[in-house]
């Protein structure tokens, strides 16, 4: 027990201390509070641009009310960016801690000293799942109070708020824990987060093109949440559906991490030769 206390010390003092902890504090909550005033700069500049349109012979007036009207459009918007730009860079930042010190060789000793599989897997899903969570959470409550300030009618259910910024905490969770499992496992981290980066891009499409959107599939908690945020947006997911999504998702996370532990004990320390290889 001292020893994974000791492991979890280490993982988040390593995140503080390179400052990527600040950094994605900032691209989260900055993104989400960005992307709503991307969506109402678009109807500020059609009403700057409206004489020359009206010489055009263009009427854009029902376009411009809807970039300035409703605020769950920028809502929806921001809950987006959750699982496409701040992911991306998630992954990206947390490439040394999943499987990037293998190729540094920075676990060969503590592996060598006694260091057990369990308190060097179990940290790294202690500690960076549960970062995504609460930092999609604080973005759909930023995005939320931009959208409200910004738009003419504030149209945002207050438990849809935090309901979308759950479950795109939960979707963003999934694939941090794929990005550690795969990372650690095959010491790798590069590639694991070009896959995992790929997956959270093609995976949801494919489910939406499969018709299987809304049935009790994990996957597509993001595009749920977008729903939720968004009064406007019809949605076939049943409240039972969402939760029973979750409930998959946090078991697929369970797994992931069983599987991350049994590739560390798989893997056996080679002594022989000048050097120690993992």
């Amino acid at each position: 027990m001292m020893q994974i206390k000791a492991s979890i010390k280490k993982e988040l003092l390593a995140y503080f201390r390179t400052g990527k902890l600040v950094i994605l504090t900032l691209v989260f909550l900055g993104w989400s509070m960005l992307s709503p005033l991307l969506i109402r700069s678009m109807g500020w500049a059609m009403d700057a641009f409206g004489p020359i349109y009206d010489e055009m012979g263009m009427d854009v007036s029902g376009v411009t009310e809807i970039f300035g009207s409703a605020a769950s459009l920028g809502m929806t918007s921001a809950v987006s960016s959750l699982g496409g730009v701040c992911l991306i860079v998630m992954l990206i930042l947390i490439n040394s801690h999943a499987g990037g010190e293998q190729k540094k060789r920075s676990i060969m000793m503590p592996k060598s000293a006694g260091l057990r599989s369990v308190s060097y897997i179990l940290p790294k899903f202690v500690v960076y799942p549960p970062i995504a969570f609460v930092l999609a959470i604080a973005g759909s409550l930023c995005a939320w109070g931009m959208s409200a300030m910004i738009f003419d009618y504030n149209d945002i259910p207050p438990a849809g708020v935090w309901v979308g910024g759950v479950l795109a905490g939960v979707s963003l969770m999934i694939y941090v824990c794929a990005h550690i499992t795969i990372g650690t496992a095959s010491g790798r981290a590069g590639m694991s987060a070009v896959i995992c980066i790929a997956a959270s891009l093609l995976v949801p499409s494919f489910f939406a093109v499969t018709g299987a959107e809304h049935v009790y599939n994990p996957f597509t908690l993001g595009s749920v949440a977008e729903s939720v945020v968004n009064p406007g947006m019809l949605s076939s997911t049943s409240p039972a559906e969402i939760l029973m999504s979750v409930v998959i998702a946090l078991g697929i996370m369970v797994i992931l991490y069983f599987v991350a532990l049994f590739a560390q004990n798989a893997r056996k320390i080679d002594n022989s030769g000048n050097e120690i290889r993992l």
